[in-house]
């Protein structure tokens, strides 16, 4: 397993990590590991979107129906 240094890190945003994790009850490395590794599962997503076929289905068209789903409820 690789370790990661970081350096320059503003006090406000080390500070406002410390907060996150503590409300986690997280340590700082493990909470700023988990967001870093979300971080990285969704820079994909972009490359992922572009693989998937066009069905031709218009925006307008999924909301339509979204909102008649729930209008029958």
């Amino acid at each position: 397993m690789g370790t990661l240094y970081l350096r320059n890190v503003p006090e406000e945003l080390s500070a406002r990590l410390a907060s996150l994790a503590a409300r986690e009850g997280m340590s700082v490395s493990a909470f700023a590991l988990r967001e870093l590794g979300e971080a990285a599962r969704r820079a994909d997503n972009p490359a992922l979107l572009g693989e998937l076929p066009d069905l031709d289905v218009s925006a307008s068209d999924v909301i339509a129906d979204l909102e008649a789903g729930r209008a029958g409820r």
